[in-house]
């Protein structure tokens, strides 16, 4: 679990945009970076190089996620 005062203040290192935890995969979203950034024992690891690219599939589902947010 990942301390929700923490995910308030991480923005992606790329873009510096916004994050979506998603808890199953423990892993940090940024859509516009079109990456996801791990979560290993508790800790974010926010290195673009330990980042996986997201699919279409996921960057389409965090654009539903933000338009139902607004």
């Amino acid at each position: 679990m990942i301390d929700k005062k923490l995910l308030d203040i991480l923005v992606c290192p790329v873009t510096k945009g916004p994050l979506i935890y998603d808890k199953e995969k423990q892993e940090l979203m940024s859509g516009s970076a079109r990456l996801s950034y791990p979560i290993r024992d508790g800790i974010p690891i926010m290195l673009e190089e330990e980042a996986r690219p997201l699919t279409e599939e996921e960057v389409e589902q965090l654009r539903n996620k933000a338009k139902s947010r607004n």
